[in-house]
């Protein structure tokens, strides 16, 4: 058996090119670069989750813990200043914020009017001592007046007693004993105008039960005075605490003040507080006496420490000029806001000026952080 013949691949081959001088091999194409792995996935994957966690543990670890809020402001004490006399000013003795102490002069109203009245009720003092005596001398003399109308009387008497004797013998005439009972008669009349008289004259010189030993005239212009001198003395008009003097503007020489406006205002030195106003839906566990941190707008990065001193008594709507009414069909419930007074434990280095804005945040549970 004859061998087979072998078989002879008839593809061409691809011709081979055999460079030149001079000539160009063009280069392979390089194979593609692996991609780099991106970072931002897994920093996606697990950075959020991990802020996420952070954040949730932090308001578990902290909430109901303590309550906030931005609607506090420092409160201080302040002495609303006016006239008990009404007058015009002669005096000032302040200017705008100036800080007095009690006693220190505001301002003084003209007095001159007011030594009047003092000279007037003690004008009125010595008339009535003289009213005195004058009353005390006629009722000596009401006494001689009921001796001599007895005396008139006992006349008048003796003579009825024998006009009478001698009428019933038919020895007189009708009209002398007539004449007779009509003496009589004036004479009791006259010594009843004499008691009366006399008893008038007591009661202007008697002493009055208010104030024994003393005639009530003269009583009565003892209070006069008293009220005069008062009157004076209050036209000058004096700080009645320490503290800063503020809104003096009316107060001006020649100003004319009107009795209780007030003049001016002082704000006192005494320490100052927070007045926070919390929402309803905080006060489930706030208790007096709880710690409170309390930070100001006006000082970044001053904080004091303080503690809840008292709670209001009623919303702030209960209180307002025009309180809500409820009793309606257009009714909206809106969460309302009781004021919390904070007192401040910490000594400030800066001043608290009455109205600043604060921001308050009470601890329900252990110290202040």
């Amino acid at each position: 058996m004859a061998d087979a013949e072998p078989k002879i691949d008839k593809t061409e081959a691809a011709p081979i090119t055999i460079p030149t001088e001079g000539t160009t091999v063009p280069e392979a194409p390089e194979a593609p670069a692996k991609p780099k792995r991106s970072l931002l996935r897994p920093l996606l994957m697990f950075g959020v989750p991990a802020i996420l966690i952070a954040i949730v543990g932090f308001f578990y670890l902290t909430g109901g813990k303590s309550v906030s809020t931005d609607n506090a402001y420092v409160q201080q004490d302040k002495s609303s200043v006016s006239t008990d006399v009404a007058g015009r000013i002669v005096e000032v003795g302040v200017k705008e914020n100036q800080a007095v102490k009690a006693g220190d002069l505001l301002f003084r109203i003209d007095p001159e009017p007011y030594k009047i009245a003092v000279a007037q009720a003690q004008a009125a003092i010595a008339a009535a001592q003289v009213q005195l005596n004058t009353d005390q001398v006629s009722s000596q003399g009401k006494g001689a007046d009921i001796q001599a109308a007895r005396d008139v009387i006992a006349n008048a008497q003796e003579n009825y007693d024998r006009q009478n004797a001698l009428m019933k013998q038919g020895f007189t005439t009708r009209a002398n004993f007539q004449a007779a009972q009509h003496a009589l008669e004036q004479g009791r009349a006259q010594l009843q105008n004499a008691e009366a008289s006399a008893a008038e004259a007591r009661a202007k010189i008697a002493t009055g039960a208010a104030v024994p030993g003393e005639n009530p005239q003269i009583a009565a212009a003892r209070v006069q005075l008293s009220k005069a001198l008062l009157d004076l003395q209050r036209t000058t008009v004096v700080a009645p605490v320490d503290g800063i003097v503020s809104q003096t503007k009316s107060l001006q020489v020649g100003q004319q003040m009107i009795t209780g406006l007030a003049a001016v205002t002082i704000v006192s030195n005494k320490p100052a507080w927070i007045d926070a106003n919390f929402k309803e839906t905080d006060l489930n566990k706030m208790r007096v006496g709880q710690c409170a941190v309390v930070s100001f707008d006006a000082y970044p990065g001053l904080e004091l420490k303080g503690h809840v001193e008292s709670m209001g008594a009623g919303t702030g709507s209960e209180f307002s000029v025009l309180p809500a009414q409820n009793a309606n069909g257009n009714w909206v419930k809106v969460t309302q806001r009781v004021p919390v007074r904070i007192a401040i434990d910490d000594k400030s280095q800066r001043a608290l000026i009455a109205g600043l804005s604060a921001d308050v945040k009470v601890v329900f549970n252990g110290p202040c952080k």
